[in-house]
């Protein structure tokens, strides 16, 4: 029989009393001195045996040792904090810390709570990184690997992308007694339903209506590419026309998108007769295509051009993949004897020498490719596939910005046409891509020689003398600008590097009239990127007029904007009016 002192008079037990502060911080410091006692106890230990216990680097050593102790330190002293707000801080917080935007609630600040669990968060993301740092034996290539993938733990164990530990979330949930997770719950299954992350209102944007609506016509197709030519809006053109070569990776449209952003409306209203190459998304008929047939379409686009404006010569920009193939393209063109066939090449992002490529190359291990051709059975790789990969490279900003914001707290979707494009994917050749990862990414075989060739004709990258406009993000984490710098080394012919703000797609869609970023230009000789870099001047605004003037000084020669410069007017018949067919099939 229970002691009737501890019953109630139903015989019940009664409710434990919450325990008091100074009882929560007693027990607080006897846990936390038991704590240090075995942390000293274990390092003395270790110390003291060595010859019994060796140290077992990142584990048992004694940076290791200390790093935990320091660690548990700073958890107690948190712990405590949190009880007493009074404390202060076991340490100051990093700038990064506080411009996260992940913790821009007050609450994560003023609320003691929620105040220990974004810096017990930080401790923690701190002190993995700094035991990748730690960790010997291994090359650059291993660790940045292993700073990728902690970090991409780290971003998706944040407490922002669960319910319980988000002060935001859990108002949110109060405010609507639940509405904001059934409208999540909702929105995920729909994601999961069409196995695509939504980033944006997709019923906002229309082709043709609010976007890729800058007029034109298709004028040739092919079964791998379109091409439109666009209206004039000029009286007179510049004699040589202009040919832009999209990734086949992503719709054309990122270069015209609402008409106050587009590239290609714009470099219409500069006077310069403009043809857009729009890439078909593959299918399982397309099995059969690879980097040959790429170049081929780019040589194919040139002489369609030269001959229905009956011209010498056209310029050409190349966009990422595109503009990797463009250089391929001018060293098969060089070989034949037929460089003359281009007048000018601008490659916006582009790599031709991958040996610092950036975060993609965690993608081309052996495990990877493996994945892939899982994925490819039928001759392509769906385009969804690519999208997810893209996403993780900026995992904090596409991926847990939007489980938070769209699937936690219920948000509406808000319209914005870049993310659009984002998710409006394209289906990519298997044996093609798998062959792009493999030779140029994982083996950088582009960069030797003589190493690759397509079309029967080795690719020499060092014959290339054609006028080259060199344009790099500085933010870029698909096409890091250093990467794309190495350009500078291979072509001998006379080039111009800018490197503009922001990364690889707001660096290269940046009109003049936003009057947003920067771009940076060295006239002078330089070896390194670093000696770029500290050598240029900044200009304010955007980078396109410097490329007009540089596109005109190739040749100012004029000519009437009739006839043939007029989409459907020439020996080209107009198929359809632009965007096209092949933008518009999934």
């Amino acid at each position: 029989m229970a002691d009737s002192d501890t019953t109630t008079p139903t015989g019940t037990a009664p409710p434990p009393s919450a325990p008091s502060l100074a009882d929560m911080q007693h027990w607080t410091w006897v846990l936390g001195r038991a704590q240090q006692m075995l942390l000293e106890q274990g390092m003395a230990t270790m110390t003291a045996n060595t010859a019994l216990f060796p140290a077992i680097p990142g584990f048992t050593d004694p940076a290791t040792l200390a790093r935990t102790r320091d660690f548990w330190s700073e958890s107690l002293s948190l712990w405590q904090r949190m009880l007493d707000p009074a404390k202060p801080a076991p340490r100051a917080e990093s700038p990064d810390h506080a411009r996260d935007k992940r913790f821009k609630d007050p609450r994560w600040h003023n609320d003691p709570v929620f105040d220990f669990i974004r810096q017990s968060y930080f401790l923690v993301a701190d002190t993995m990184l700094a035991q990748v740092e730690a960790v010997e034996g291994i090359d650059d290539k291993q660790r940045e690997q292993m700073r990728f993938t902690a970090r991409g733990f780290l971003d998706a164990m944040s407490p922002t992308n669960f319910p319980g530990t988000n002060p935001e979330v859990i108002a949110r949930t109060i405010e609507t007694r639940g509405e904001n997770l059934l409208k999540g719950l909702h929105n995920m299954l729909a994601d999961l339903g069409k196995g695509q992350l939504t980033h944006t209102d997709q019923s906002a944007f229309e082709l043709g209506r609010n976007i890729a609506m800058t007029p034109g016509k298709v004028v040739h197709r092919t079964d791998l590419y379109e091409l439109i030519q666009y209206n004039p809006t000029t009286e007179t053109v510049l004699a040589a026309p202009l040919v832009i070569f999209p990734p086949w990776i992503n719709r054309f449209y990122i270069l015209d998108l609402s008409p106050e952003k587009s590239f290609i409306r714009w470099a219409v209203e500069q006077g310069i007769t403009v043809f857009m190459v729009s890439w078909r998304s593959a299918d399982k008929t397309m099995k059969h295509v690879v980097w040959d047939d790429y170049i081929a379409a780019q040589i194919d686009a040139v002489d369609t051009i030269r001959a229905v404006l009956d011209v010498p010569a056209v310029h050409t920009i190349g966009y990422c993949v595109a503009g990797t193939t463009l250089a391929a393209t001018l060293a098969i063109l060089t070989a034949r004897g037929e460089a003359d066939k281009v007048a000018s090449a601008t490659f916006f992002t582009a790599q031709v020498d991958f040996e610092k490529a950036g975060e993609l190359l965690h993608f081309v291990a052996d495990d990877q490719l493996a994945l892939i051709r899982s994925l490819t059975r039928d001759g392509f790789l769906d385009g969804r596939y690519m999208a997810a990969v893209f996403n993780q490279l900026r995992g904090r900003d596409l991926i847990w910005n939007y489980v938070t914001n769209n699937y936690l707290l219920g948000k509406d979707y808000a319209p914005f046409d870049l993310l659009h494009w984002n998710g409006d994917t394209t289906n990519l050749p298997a044996a093609w891509h798998i062959a792009y990862l493999t030779d140029l990414y994982r083996d950088n075989r582009l960069a030797r020689p003589g190493e690759m060739q397509a079309l029967g004709t080795p690719i020499d990258l060092s014959t290339v003398a054609t006028p080259a406009y060199i344009q790099a993000g500085r933010e870029d984490h698909i096409a890091p600008a250093e990467s794309v710098w190495a350009m500078m080394h291979h072509f001998i012919g006379p080039k111009r590097f800018v490197l503009a703000g922001s990364g690889h797609i707001a660096g290269v869609v940046n009109p003049p009239s936003a009057q947003k970023y920067q771009y940076w230009l060295n006239p002078g000789e330089t070896e390194r990127f670093e000696d770029f870099v500290a050598g240029a001047t900044e200009t304010k605004g955007s980078w396109w007029p410097d490329w007009r003037e540089w596109l005109r000084a190739m040749g100012e020669e004029q000519v009437a904007a009739t006839g043939a410069r007029l989409p459907g007017e020439g020996a080209l018949s107009a198929l359809e009016d632009a965007p096209g067919l092949y933008v518009r099939a999934r």
